[in-house]
């Protein structure tokens, strides 16, 4: 399995990205999918998850709700995050993750160990 992240970048607060996470080898049949970050001098931390659970199938961290979307498109092999109204808060290097185990969408996304591929990373710089 393989992720390539796209879409990062320098925007001033208020504004918006879509960061995008093309995958090859996974089937999307049991899946959980998710972005997180890291800052400099900061742990990792799950900011939006999406699974294949019948239930519990989308997270997102507090810090985020109302703000960030997760999507996925089947049949582009692509996860998306869209981010609105961004805050400097937010500057971190976003990371795209999957395991083809369906966990509830919390556990994958709280869990330092849920994920099993993980993609090199897009920058996303929100200036104030």
């Amino acid at each position: 399995v393989q992720l390539v992240e796209s879409g990062g970048g320098l925007v001033q607060a208020g504004g918006s990205l879509r960061l995008s996470c093309s995958i090859s080898g996974l089937t999307f049949d049991d899946y959980a999918i998710g972005w997180f970050r890291q800052a400099p001098g900061k742990e990792r931390e799950g900011v939006a998850c999406t699974t294949s659970a019948a239930t519990f199938n989308t997270f997102y961290r507090d810090s985020v709700k109302g703000r960030f979307t997760i999507s996925t498109d089947v049949a582009k092999n692509t996860v998306y995050l869209q981010m609105n109204s961004l805050k400097p808060e937010d500057t971190a290097a976003y990371r795209c993750e999957v395991t083809e185990t369906p966990y509830y969408a919390p556990y994958a996304c709280q869990s330092p160990v849920a994920m099993d591929y993980r993609g090199k990373g897009t920058l996303v710089t929100v200036s104030s």
